[in-house]
């Protein structure tokens, strides 16, 4: 009896003890007692020597696999399942029309294109940063010479399709569908290259505005930016037309005239044109000049653009006093002005990786398909794909893993997950004798995905604070104000432009990414993986943002033998593959098809009539 009162004291609290043992009259529990207590809390103590070597075990294992520990156990993802590829996509079958790609195919027609490519790089269409207003610049008076031979070279298309001007220069092209309530299919191209310096000709294997074709290349400036795919597009039409086509969906051209300044007279104005006359999201899809194709981890992927990075320069002045430079002040505009450059370059934007960003869409089909993908890039992937923003907070300081070894691929792939920063253009000074009032400098930044122009802004201004305070000048910061003696003043260009929308991209679905994969699949085969790209450059379709979403940046043209692709656009010997050429044409033609047999939940009608009745000069 006694000894069960003791085993009810050790499992009781220490008051219910207490009192158990006064009204007992208890003595001291014996010595087995004792032991047994022992012996419980030793059972407890071996518990929680087992649990935290079992935790500290799991993260030996986590360090040794390079997983974060609680993902040790989860099952890799899919990564096929996130980059679903559609199959090949052929329009229906109509005899005349499969023809085309015989004809395209054929030496006569490659011929023929040659011919056509290489007169339209003749004529000089050259933008520059200076150009006035149109009708009062004669400058964009070649631009008349250039409407003139197009008209010419496509007698067909100016014959049965509407053709406008729009501001004076900007070309639009409409081929009215039969039926109204499907949305506009609208391809784009730019009329104007960016110039040639004069003392850069001589290096030229062709000369630049020769049009030179040597059995593979045309040469010249705007061969491969962007004469090619303005000519391929009025040609895939001249053959549509020579088919007798008879398209439901509308087709639309549109040409700018000054994208390599800015677009703000041409596509600026063929844009608010547009959405005037079909609406708001009015437009199906948009097609301009953008990216093509790349080979990495030994497979072939077509990066039709998907989202630009946005866009900001900024302009930087110091105003300090003058004087004769015999007796010269220890620090004059020009060097100050050098110490804050310098502190601006001595430290780059982080590198991260946003899932928005389509560079993490071709990590995904890379980690899918690809059998050389980097192990620890598919790892670093993994263990990203199992994070949930619910349960694992992220701290925007904490460095980017998977970002930091996908941008040891090289500056290229870097700046894909990156806000840029290049000192451009610096003046300041004009005389040997006398000291510099005035001294500025322009930095252009391109916006990382998931970022805003703020960024920058917000950094240089930190910057210029602690610049301006340890030389006793005045900070303006993207205050509008004037210029004013002893200051830093900071503005950003009219240009600025935020991150583009992202367009939808899943394969999965019917949309227009689909159908533009698809396309790319039957022209070029299944073995080409389609995954949406990003341009770190802008387009004109910045000013289209609001006709639709689905927006696509993308050279559709592929020659596997070609090694130079875009790598020598704004540059000596640009010069583009006549195959390539040739295979852009066949694209389009098999787009234009694969869109008018297409019905997108999107389709039923745009916000206005369409009517053509209208047109601008």
């Amino acid at each position: 009896m006694a000894d069960n009162m003791y085993e009810k004291l050790e499992t009781a609290s220490t008051k219910t003890r207490e009192a158990m043992a006064d009204r007992q009259h208890l003595s001291p529990p014996p010595t087995h007692a004792r032991q047994n207590r022992m012996r419980i809390a030793t059972r407890e103590t071996s518990c929680w020597y087992i649990l935290w070597g079992f935790v500290l075990a799991l993260c030996g294992l986590s360090i040794l696999v390079d997983r974060p520990l609680l993902f040790v156990f989860l099952r890799e993802p899919d990564f096929k399942d996130q980059c679903t590829q559609p199959e090949p996509h052929f329009p229906a079958k109509n005899e005349d029309l499969d023809k085309l790609v015989d004809i395209i195919e054929g030496d006569a027609f490659r011929n023929a294109s040659v011919d056509r490519l290489s007169r339209a790089v003749q004529i000089k269409t050259e933008s520059f940063d200076d150009m006035g207003e149109v009708g009062r610049d004669p400058r964009w008076e070649v631009f008349f010479k250039f409407h003139g031979y197009l008209a010419l070279t496509f007698p067909l298309i100016h014959e049965k399709l509407q053709v406008e001007k729009v501001n004076t220069h900007g070309l639009l092209y409409t081929w009215k569908g039969s039926d109204d309530s499907l949305k506009p299919t609208l391809l784009m191209a730019h009329q104007d290259t960016v110039p040639v310096p004069p003392e850069t000709i001589g290096s030229w294997t062709h000369p630049p505005w020769s049009g030179a074709y040597d059995g593979k290349y045309v040469w010249g400036r705007g061969a491969a930016d962007c004469k090619n795919t303005l000519i391929a597009l009025l040609e895939t039409l001249q053959l549509l037309l020579e088919a007798n086509f008879q398209p439901k969906r509308t087709i639309i051209l549109s040409f700018g005239f000054d994208e390599e300044v800015s677009g703000r007279r041409g596509a600026s104005a063929l844009s608010a044109f547009l959405q005037e006359r079909y609406g708001k999201d009015g437009v199906a899809v948009i097609v301009d000049e953008g990216a093509g194709f790349e080979e990495t981890w030994g497979t072939l992927f077509a990066k039709p653009g998907t989202a630009e990075k946005g866009y900001v320069d900024v302009k930087i002045t110091v105003r300090m006093p003058g004087g004769h430079s015999s007796i010269p002040s220890d620090h004059t505009s020009i060097g100050v002005l050098s110490e804050l450059i310098t502190k601006i370059e001595s430290e780059q934007y982080p590198t991260r990786l946003v899932e928005e960003n389509p560079y993490y869409s071709q990590l995904q089909c890379g980690a899918g398909y690809s059998d050389n993908f980097p192990k620890k890039l598919k790892k670093l992937l993994a263990d990203n794909a199992f994070k949930k923003p619910s349960f694992f907070l992220t701290c925007r300081n904490k460095p980017d893993r998977l970002a930091l070894e996908a941008a040891k691929q090289g500056p290229a792939i870097k700046y894909l997950m990156q806000t840029s920063q290049a000192v451009d253009v610096i003046s300041g000074g004009i005389k040997t004798n006398a000291l510099p009032e005035r001294a500025t400098v322009t930095v252009n930044h391109r916006i990382n995905i998931g970022e805003t122009t703020k960024i920058v802004t917000d950094r240089l201004t930190s910057i210029g604070d602690e610049i301006a305070k340890k030389y006793n000048l005045t900070l303006h910061a993207f205050d509008d104000s004037q210029e004013e003696p002893n200051s830093i003043h900071l503005s950003s260009a009219v240009n600025k432009l935020e991150v583009a929308p992202i367009t939808p991209a899943d394969g999965s679905t019917n949309s227009p990414f689909t159908t533009l994969a698809g396309t790319v699949r039957a022209v070029y085969g299944k073995n080409v993986i389609v995954t949406p790209g990003i341009m770190t450059g802008n387009t004109d379709t910045r000013f289209y943002w609001n006709l639709t979403r689905h927006i696509f940046r993308f050279a559709p043209g592929y020659d596997a033998d070609d090694e130079v692709g875009l790598g020598k656009i704004h540059t000596v010997d640009e010069r583009v593959s006549v195959l390539n050429h040739v295979h852009t044409v066949r694209w389009f033609v098999t787009f234009v098809r694969n869109m008018d047999e297409a019905r997108f939940d999107t389709d039923g009608g745009s916000g206005k009539s369409g009517d053509l009745g209208v047109g601008s000069d």
